[in-house]
């Protein structure tokens, strides 16, 4: 019905209105290029591809147009239309040799000052590849934290706390499927391969309707499409992993694919250097990435993507002894496996000029599995007197299936109106645990399956980004969220707005208030990234989470457009926020009460953001300040009283710097400086008779580590062949070798017999090496 009101709307106000419309696209891969700008230079009117590269231009009384459509790298096309009736025409850019302009970071197809929404940016490729990375691995997140507003849990980790949120209130969407955990190697990389990927968007504030489920922010992952005029293929070779990259066409300018393998060597490499006599430690990851597209019609196009990973740690100690007449052995094993399972159906349709339709549907899985297995035994003049085998496993994940609805509606180029509606089945395990034990002839075995739940969330929104006079624009929306679980309902009303004020040509100033609810928790037991972190939805007795943010700001274009400025502040407020109570961890919540073990609490949120960017010429880069509080409140802990979040960061400096060299050299550098994380430590300790030491604790998160601050440098050079490209890398993490603190511990000091907190530092300064190719 809301799709019929809106078809009338539109109608009435158009009259004799003709529209051109149609897809921007690579011309040497037929990719979709996604932001890219379509403007006409007689009326002035102007607009940005979809999604899915699709663009619509409504004219009412011009009868011809000069339209003009481009993209960052690419060079432009223009193309005179004779507007005698309604145009569809697809523009293909091809990529620029000889572009003087290198775009960065947070680039917008969009003036800064011209766009309506605020704390939005897209990250090219490209410039992702070129950050110098921890061992040579491209990382999407590490990236994402040299930006204002954003910043790491702990050294080195994959992260994003965001505008003082958790992890688990980042939206982390893969061609529209929810990913669960992000990381591999205890959190130091990210899931994402690079090579697959052909946009990024992250979302800080000011969110449009059309996201939701989540306080924080939204990362919005698009993988490529697959090169749909010939084949190509491209990877790398580092330290600790190796990745392949194939693309190409199934059937020319009809249907492509694309897959992507990487896997980590770590446990190839390790395994000389052990000792089989006093144990074994082995530990990889590996993830497949996989995308079909299949252009149906010049309106119906099909996609099928899919992407699985696994992490898989695992340690085996067998001891044997002798002594006399007797023999005994020890077989100790341990095992930690999670990883990821994602698969995304989409088709979308020109339904006619102006009105755009796409319909998702997904599977989303995360699990991990953690299993400990010791035997033992021995025999005496070669009998058996004793033997005992213990074994425990435990297992937790969570499942969705999803489908969801979404139209875009141009009906003028004053209006773009999105609507659609979602609903999600979520299926929750906390955890089970399977337990057997073994002495002699004797048995017992115990199974705790926990506490599975079911629940369903749905969604409908609608959105306007409207221009209202050609100083102030709009982006206006709803949504409308429920969630319904053993019996109990929740229900969210959500009111979104963007305004961009426009001074002068250059100087704009923005606002956003957004107003979110998230139905799902993170119960998390430390901040290192761990998978043993488990989901579990809102209950009767634990309720949703719930937020408000409200930003102000202002952005301008500098000296022609070769920098972007930007000025933000934002105040956030939440309630809900969960954590375990003093005490409690995950082995406790496998029954059916782990909503005893947690505390509610509320949280604030507030801070400045400046960004400024040079975008042209040989050197290129960003700088990026934040200074934020983030703070914590809850009945069941620290008594009550207020405290600082355990990632509230008072400053945080990011500076990046491209630099092109003769001859194909290029060299960047990226410099961080950060206030010490909030930790909590005893103030004193005394004895209490034969119970031992009892620490006696101040305020939660009272004391500070050392501040955080490190240099990495990059210098790459790229070879022309015949076959394709070379490029050679070498990187160094942690140029100046700073010993940043990764936890601390009570325990005697170096130089004296006292005892005193010291602290342990992860990372020194690590060189590596990457060969990457392209052909």
């Amino acid at each position: 019905m809301l799709c019929l009101l809106l078809l009338c709307l539109g109608s009435a106000a158009f009259g004799q209105r003709h529209t051109v419309s149609g897809y921007v696209r690579d011309a040497q891969t037929g990719e979709n290029l996604i932001g890219a700008a379509v403007f006409d230079t007689r009326s002035g009117q102007g607009t940005t591809t979809n999604s899915y590269g699709f663009y619509s231009l409504s004219f009412s009384s011009a009868d011809s147009a000069f339209i003009v459509a481009s993209y960052i790298g690419y060079q432009r096309v223009s193309h005179a239309v004779k507007l005698t009736g309604d145009v569809q025409h697809d523009y293909l850019l091809r990529a620029s040799t000889s572009l003087a302009t290198v775009e960065v970071v947070a680039a917008k197809e969009e003036k800064i000052q011209e766009t309506t929404r605020m704390s939005t940016v897209s990250v090219p490729i490209e410039q992702l590849k070129a950050v110098p990375a921890l061992l040579g691995e491209v990382d999407v997140i590490k990236t994402l934290q040299l930006l204002p507003g954003v910043q790491s849990g702990t050294e080195g980790a994959s992260g994003m706390y965001v505008r003082g949120g958790g992890p688990d209130q980042n939206l982390i969407l893969m061609d529209g499927a929810p990913v669960y955990n992000g990381t591999h190697l205890f959190g130091f990389f990210s899931v994402f391969n690079a090579d697959a990927l052909n946009h990024i968007e992250l979302v800080k504030g000011g969110f449009p309707a059309r996201y939701g489920g989540r306080l924080s922010s939204v990362l919005d992952i698009s993988m490529k499409e697959g090169n749909m005029k010939e084949f190509h293929g491209e990877g790398s070779i580092g330290l600790i992993a190796s990745k392949l990259t194939l693309e190409g066409p199934i059937k020319k300018d009809t249907a492509s694919f694309i897959i992507s393998a990487r896997r980590t060597y770590l446990d190839a490499l390790a395994r000389p250097f052990m000792d089989k006599e006093k144990g074994v430690v082995g530990y990889f990851f590996h993830d497949f990435n996989a995308k079909l597209n299949y252009r149906i019609t010049s309106k119906d196009r099909l996609y099928l993507s899919g992407y699985t990973g696994l992490d898989k740690f695992h340690s085996r100690l067998e001891s044997t002894y002798s002594y006399g007449s007797e023999e005994g052995y020890r077989d100790e094993k341990a095992g930690l496996d999670w990883g990821n399972n994602m698969l995304s159906l989409r088709w979308n349709r020109i339904l006619n000029n102006r009105l755009f339709l796409n319909t998702t549907a997904t599977y989303s899985r995360y699990q991990f599995d953690i299993s400990i297995h010791n035997e033992s035994g021995n025999t005496y003049n070669g009998e058996q007197t004793h033997r005992t085998n213990t074994s425990l496993l435990y297992l937790s994940n969570i499942r969705d299936f999803s489908l969801k609805t979404d139209f875009d509606y141009l009906p003028n180029p004053n209006h773009y109106i999105r609507f659609g509606t979602q609903a999600t089945q979520h299926q929750f395990r906390p955890g089970a645990v399977q337990y057997t034990d073994e002495v002699g002839d004797d048995a017992l075995s115990d199974l705790n399956i926990g506490s599975k739940k079911t629940a369903l969330e749905s969604a409908v929104y609608m959105e306007d980004d409207v221009r209202l006079t050609d100083k102030l624009k709009v982006n206006a929306g709803l949504r409308l969220n429920s969630f319904f679980v053993d019996g109990e309902s929740y229900l969210s009303l959500e009111p979104r707005v963007a305004a961009r004020y426009l001074l002068n040509g250059q100087l704009a100033l923005k606002a956003s208030y957004a107003k979110t609810s998230q139905f799902i928790h993170l119960l998390t037991n430390s901040g290192i990234g761990l998978p043993t972190d488990l989901w579990v939805p809102a209950t009767k007795i634990v309720q949703p989470q719930r937020a408000s943010q409200v930003a102000i700001g202002a952005a301008q274009t500098l000296l022609g457009g070769q920098y972007e400025v930007s000025v933000e502040g934002y105040y956030k407020t939440m309630k809900g926020i969960i954590e375990y109570k003093e005490g409690a961890d995950f082995t406790s919540t496998t029954s059916s009460n782990w909503e005893t073990k947690v505390a509610a609490g509320k949280g604030w949120a507030y801070g400045a953001e400046f960004f400024l960017q040079k975008k042209v010429g040989n050197t290129s880069g960003w700088v990026g300040y934040t200074l934020s509080w983030a703070d914590r409140q809850f009945a069941e802990l620290n008594y009550g009283e207020k405290f600082p979040y355990r990632y509230d960061r008072r400053h945080d400096i990011s500076v990046v710097l491209f630099h092109k060299l003769p001859r194909n050299w290029n060299f960047s550098s990226t410099w961080v400086y950060g206030t010490g994380n909030a930790v909590t430590l005893s103030e004193s300790r005394y004895a209490i008779g034969n119970y031992g030491m009892v620490d006696n604790y101040s305020s939660r998160n009272d004391y500070r580590m050392r501040a955080y601050h490190r240099l990495d440098l990059g210098f790459s050079k790229t070879k022309e062949k015949r076959w394709g490209q070379v490029v050679n890398t070498i990187s160094v993490y942690n140029a100046y070798s700073r010993q940043n603190p990764f936890y601390m511990y009570y325990g005697r000091g170096r130089d004296s017999n006292k005892n005193t907190y010291r602290q342990v530092a992860l990372f020194p300064i690590i060189p590596s090496f990457s060969k990457s190719f392209k052909f």
